[in-house]
């Protein structure tokens, strides 16, 4: 199976609610691999929602992708409210220890590429796993929801208006 780490934007809610982009099309990763619009054509879901690529450490499931104009976006739920784990994971998303996806697949059609890495044009969609460091530079995590996030821009926006009111 390959494993390919990328960084990505991932959007979380408290409820597990997830959500980001698995693959960045138009830049290779950092060994050189481009994944082709159209690898992913006939998806099957739900796929595990792992992390950090361990099969023994699932934390829910992914269970839409959307091949979209920019990359592959998948959504899926973190079993925050049933596995321990996954409500550590989360609370990591949230913080931003944990910021990209890494996808694994089988690799079913593909050509090398000048400059090294491989074009992946055909591949099976295995897993997506939460991860520490993505391979891929292209993309970042952009926001993850909390309540303590909702409460720091709260406290935020009151000390700026307090500097305003005094001035």
């Amino acid at each position: 199976m390959d494993r390919i780490f990328i960084e990505t934007k991932i959007l979380a809610d408290d409820a597990g609610l997830i959500s980001g982009i698995a693959w960045k099309f138009g830049a290779p990763d950092r060994i050189g691999d481009w994944i082709e619009p159209g690898a992913f054509k006939g998806v099957k879901m739900p796929i595990p929602m792992l992390f950090g690529h361990d099969m023994n450490d699932p934390i829910g499931t992914w269970d839409v992708a959307t091949e979209k104009s920019d990359g592959l976006h998948i959504s899926g739920k973190a079993l925050v409210g049933e596995v321990s784990r996954a409500r550590e994971v989360i609370a990591l998303v949230k913080s931003g220890a944990v910021r990209g996806i890494s996808i694994g697949f089988i690799t079913k059609k593909a050509a090398a590429r000048v400059g090294g890495g491989r074009l992946i044009k055909s591949l099976e969609f295995l897993e997506a796993s939460l991860v520490t460091i993505p391979m891929h530079p292209g993309a970042k995590v952009t926001s993850a929801k909390s309540a303590v996030q909702a409460l720091n821009i709260a406290s935020a926006i009151n000390r700026a208006a307090a500097q305003i009111g005094r001035k």
